[in-house]
């Protein structure tokens, strides 16, 4: 297996690294209920209803 021959220097590790980063994630504000959530994620409101797309996807009884 090949070895380098000298050190890589800090600079030009970190000049690669410079994409390696990580991302916040998206958050949406509902138009129905209010409720923050991830995007095309399914989510609950304080009743304990499941809402997905802004529509009512589980009612709780």
């Amino acid at each position: 297996m090949a070895h380098p021959k000298r050190k890589q220097s800090k600079t030009r590790r970190n000049k690669r690294r410079t994409h390696v980063k990580a991302t916040a994630p998206q958050v949406h504000v509902c138009k129905e209920t209010g409720i923050s959530h991830l995007w095309h994620r399914a989510y609950y409101d304080d009743d304990g209803n499941l809402y997905y797309k802004g529509k009512l996807a589980i009612s709780a009884e």
